[in-house]
This record gives structure tokens, C-alpha cells and sequence, in this order.
């Protein structure tokens, strides 16, 4: 792991800050083959991933599993897709010749979220805690002006009574930006032997997406999009990492009203992806099963927003390769932009916001918009920059690390007051989220995924060529146009 370490003021009340750079965070195609998902309790036990031919499991599946030397473990009805383990060799050959089905494939293990993020461990900044006013961060959140989020603010637009299912890792319910607006309650894990709030590290992806959506408007620390909407943690990874059934789980959780014992959420956001090279079946029946789930979400009426990815791939032009689940059905991928300098001469500093990002996948065949997700381009430039802090103080660190996008995340031991830069399409999502759900918001939470849509795009900035661009897709979300 490449890392530098260095030291910012220090004063009463700490608040640490980490600076994670994830502009790597999504898997690429070099990093296949996948490895099989093995049960983590059954030394030798493999978990399968069996398809029906129609989205209704065969009669007697159970039965008929056992007798093909396995154990059904879990099902997803409502998409035809049923979840098996087994110890048998010869268990995926048996199972394959069950009428109904359409694959039986092993399940696999993805580097969703990549775990060799460059992180800068910085020392601690301070503030009062008991003090009310602007959040404390909020001149570091270019992203936030980027997006015209304070013009929307002032129109009385937070997100209040939209729920945000975040497909992701340990999600840390106990931060001072999250703990009334996480609902905890609801909030699930598909990771076995984990809770929806545990994880490893000091970083927790999940928590800094949480963060960008919906972090309070508290005067402390940060601010999100829909600083009132309702965060609903669904973990799916653990470390970055996580089975296919543990994605598609979630998302049929996620998607199911909270009255059939669901989540209900009304978007989804999963800043995570892989790219597969489309050779051999097995990845592809996985992709595929994935794809039900997430054709079933829009069916519910839930909008789905995912990372467009980090690659830097021309995806219009790779036509060999495939990102999910940013280019699964009725995903809106977002690509990233950040600028280059922002802190330098602070307040004069770059405000080149909307600029591409240097690792965004793009083409018209992935991206639908673009939001600010960071840019680390910069660190090449050297020098040291200082941007006040809010009443008083300041942060002070190498220029290029205030191109990136601040938000909360783990921090260690009983941390509830850390605060991360990182960089990645993984931050361009949860931006596009908190946009979509000021649009629910305003039109009284009564609006189909296709509505969002043609929403966002309708009060989205349309940046590079006319129409649908290459980077920007149907345009640049625009807050305060979004609630206008």
C-alpha cells in the first residue's frame, strides 16, 4: 500500500481526518479470473447460483437439489433465481439436468471496491462540537458548489422522507453526519458472521457514500445532497469483496417494501462494479441473474444508481468487455469530473469542477450522467495548500489532496468524528442519488424510475457535445435546477 503521512494542527476536540485516494476502486479486467465462493463454515463446501428458465423456480426445488446432492439456501422468487450449496463434485452437472433450470453455475468472489486504496493518514484537525452555524468542511466541498446544492438547500430541498438503500460494505451508523438518518432498523447484511455496520479498516467505502448523500445538516463536519433523506444500509461486501448472491440479495431487499419485510427504498445506490471480459458462461450467467434483480428494482419503482466505473475505459470502443452493474438494465452509471487545484490560492483556486476525471470509464454505451467524484491528477504539481475551516482554523495539506471529495467515514476505535477525502466514480454516484432524491422529494415521493430520469436529465447541465455526450451522458446533475 503506497502511503505518506504528515501532520495538521492539533487543539481540543479532535476530528481526524483521513485521506483515502480510490480512484482505483473498481476491478479490472486483468484481475479475473474470479475464484469460486467457498462457504466459510463447510471447508470444501461450494456455493451455486441456479437460474430458472422463467422467473418462477421449478416445483420441488428443494427436493430436487438434494437429490442432486446439495442444499438450497437461500431463494429469490420473484426473479427466479435460487441460491444452493454443495460438497459434491458432481453436484453442478446434476443439478444442471433439473427441469426448470436454465444455469447452475458456481458462485464467485468480486473485488468489487479495490482494497489497496492509497491512504494518507493525516493528524488532527479540531472543532467545537457544541457549535451551531455552517459545517465545518463545507468551503472543502467543491462538489457541493459544483452541483449548486446551497442554492437548493435555500429552497428548503433535503431529501426529508426519501429512503437511499446503500449497497455496499460496513456502513457506520454511529457517525455524527449519519446516526439520525441512518435506519438502522431496516438496514441489513448478506455477509455471514457480519453485521449491516461492521467492516475492516479505518475507511469504510460505505460509510464516505453514505456521507455524500445524506450527511446532516448539523453545523459539524459535512453536508450531503439530501442532508434529511433516510440512509438505509444494505452490506454486501466485506473489505470490498462480496459473492454475487450477496449483491443480488441485497438489491431484491432493498427493493421490497418495508410492509413484505423489505427495505423499501426508493433509490438505490451501489458505487461498486467489475468489468468481465465476455469469454465463457460462467461470469455471464451470474451477470445475468444480476440482471433480473435489478430489472426487478425498476419494476418497484426504485431508481438505480451505480459507479460508472474507474478504468478509464472507452467502454464504446471495448467491445469485448463488460462493467456491471453499471451497464446492467435500468442502471443510471454516473461518470466522475474534479478539478485541478482548487485549493491553490484558495479562495481563487481552480473551478474547473465539471472537468472529466482522469480514471472515469466513459461512452455513450455506459454513462448516463456525470457528477463530481474527485480527481487526483494533480499530485504531480506538489506544493501545500490551506483552506479555512468553519468559524475558525484551517486544513492544511498537499494542494492536490483538496481535489478530492471530503465526506465521514470509520475512522478507529470509537471514532464518531472522522472525516475522509477520496476520489472515484464511487463519489460521483452517491451525488447523482442525493439529486434523485431531492427530485422525489419534490414531487411527493409519486415518481416512477423513468420519471427520475427524465427528470434528471431535464434539469441536468448538457455539457460537451449537444445531446448525449461521451463523459456526461445526458448532462451534469444540477441540484438547484433539479428543485426549480
Amino acid at each position: 500500500m503506497h502511503s505518506k503521512r504528515f501532520s495538521l494542527a492539533a487543539a481540543a476536540a479532535a476530528i481526524a481526518v483521513l485521506l483515502v485516494g480510490c480512484s482505483t476502486d473498481n476491478t479490472g479486467p486483468s484481475q479475473q479470473p474470479l475464484v469460486p465462493r467457498m462457504d466459510v463454515t463447510a471447508p470444501g463446501t461450494v456455493n451455486y447460483v441456479l437460474v430458472a428458465s422463467t422467473f418462477t423456480l421449478p416445483a420441488n426445488l428443494a427436493a430436487q437439489v438434494s437429490k442432486a446432492g446439495g442444499t438450497i439456501t437461500a431463494t429469490s422468487d420473484q426473479i427466479g433465481v435460487a441460491y444452493a450449496s454443495s460438497s459434491d463434485p458432481g453436484f453442478q452437472t446434476n443439478a444442471a439436468a433439473i427441469s426448470g433450470l436454465a444455469t447452475v453455475d458456481p458462485d464467485m468472489l468480486v473485488q468489487w471496491v479495490d482494497p489497496n486504496e492509497r491512504v494518507l493518514e493525516a493528524g488532527d484537525v479540531s472543532e467545537d462540537l457544541l457549535g451551531g452555524g455552517d459545517e465545518t468542511f463545507f468551503n472543502l466541498q467543491w462538489n457541493m458548489k459544483a452541483i449548486h446544492e446551497p442554492g437548493a438547500i435555500a429552497l428548503g430541498a433535503d431529501g426529508a422522507g426519501v429512503r437511499v438503500a446503500i449497497i455496499d460494505g460496513g456502513l457506520w451508523d454511529r457517525h455524527i453526519d449519519l446516526r439520525d438518518n441512518v435506519d438502522a432498523a431496516h438496514s441489513t447484511s448478506f455477509v455471514p458472521g457480519f453485521a449491516f455496520n461492521q467492516d475492516v479498516g479505518t475507511f469504510w467505502h460505505a460509510t464516505h457514500v453514505a456521507g455524500i448523500v445524506a450527511a446532516e445538516d448539523n453545523g459539524i463536519g459535512t453536508i450531503g445532497v439530501a442532508p434529511k433523506a433516510t440512509i438505509i444500509g444494505v452490506k454486501a461486501l466485506h473489505n470490498g469483496r462480496g459473492s454475487f448472491e450477496a449483491v443480488i440479495q441485497a438489491i431484491m431487499y432493498a427493493s421490497t417494501p418495508v410492509a413484505q419485510g423489505g427495505g423499501g427504498a426508493d433509490i438505490i445506490n451501489m458505487s461498486l462494479g467489475a468489468t468481465f471480459f465476455k469469454e465463457g458462461s460462467a461470469a455471464a450467467h451470474l451477470i445475468a441473474a444480476l440482471n433480473r434483480a435489478t430489472t426487478y428494482a425498476n419494476a418497484q419503482g426504485v431508481t438505480i444508481i451505480a459507479s460508472a466505473g474507474n478504468n478509464g475505459l472507452d467502454m464504446d470502443h471495448s467491445a469485448n468487455i463488460v462493467a456491471v452493474p453499471a451497464m446492467s438494465p435500468n442502471v443510471h452509471a454516473i461518470a466522475a469530473t474534479g478539478p485541478l487545484g482548487f485549493a491553490v490560492n484558495y479562495p481563487n483556486g481552480a473551478t474547473n469542477f465539471t472537468h472529466p476525471a482522469s480514471y472515469t470509464n466513459f461512452g455513450q454505451s455506459i454513462v448516463d450522467f456525470a457528477a463530481p467524484g474527485g480527481e487526483d491528477a494533480f499530485i504531480s504539481q506538489g506544493g501545500i495548500c490551506s483552506v479555512p475551516r468553519i468559524p475558525t482554523g484551517a486544513v492544511v495539506a498537499p494542494c492536490w489532496v483538496f481535489d478530492l471529495v471530503i465526506s465521514s467515514c470509520r475512522g478507529s476505535g470509537a471514532s464518531i468524528t472522522t472525516y475522509c477525502f477520496a476520489d472515484g466514480t464511487s463519489m460521483a454516484a452517491p451525488t447523482a442519488a442525493g439529486v434523485a432524491a431531492l427530485i422525489i422529494q419534490k414531487h411527493g415521493g409519486h415518481l416512477t424510475p423513468d420519471q427520475v430520469r427524465a427528470y434528471l436529465q431535464a434539469s441536468a447541465d448538457d455539457l460537451g457535445k449537444p445531446g448525449n455526450d461521451d463523459f456526461y451522458g445526458k448532462g451534469f446533475v444540477n441540484a438547484l435546477r433539479a428543485v426549480q
